[in-house]
């Protein structure tokens, strides 16, 4: 039996998903409620929302050019203070220097960068690599 002041254990999760709304929302719901079990305030749920829907649409849009039946590997561990999420495609890549700034004037019209953008706002930390094919993203908890 564990002691009423244990440290609750992180809760980690990989899959393997196809390109569809269908995974997307169960990742989503799967981590969501994992935070909330865990107490999150909606202010990190709403941010982790964002950043794993982001996440997971560039890799269907961008990296798999639309292909729902190509595979996306997601994996997440969930603990007390911080949640970090990986997502990667099996895309051609990109070169992240030449995603345009969404907030440039020249670029406001332009349809992509946005997503990247929203990530990098919500999240404290996000590291792109293996040639944009791979991202990695932390939130701390806001609330200690």
């Amino acid at each position: 039996m564990m002691a009423e002041d244990a440290e609750p254990r992180t809760c980690t999760e990989k899959h393997k998903l196809q390109g569809t709304r269908e995974s997307m929302d169960f990742v989503q719901h799967s981590i969501l409620d994992t935070m909330e079990s865990l107490e999150y305030k909606e202010e990190d749920l709403f941010a982790v929302r964002i950043a794993i829907e982001e996440a997971i649409a560039n890799a269907i849009l961008h990296g798999h050019q639309g292909d729902r039946e190509r595979i996306i590997e997601v994996q997440w561990s969930i603990c007390k203070n911080k949640v970090a999420m990986v997502v990667c495609d099996s895309g051609r890549g990109y070169d992240e220097s030449a995603v345009p700034d969404p907030t440039a004037d020249e670029n406001l019209t332009l349809p992509s960068g946005r997503g990247l953008a929203m990530i990098r706002a919500f999240m404290n930390q996000v590291t792109i690599s293996d040639s944009g094919r791979r991202i990695e993203m932390i939130r701390e908890r806001q609330d200690n």
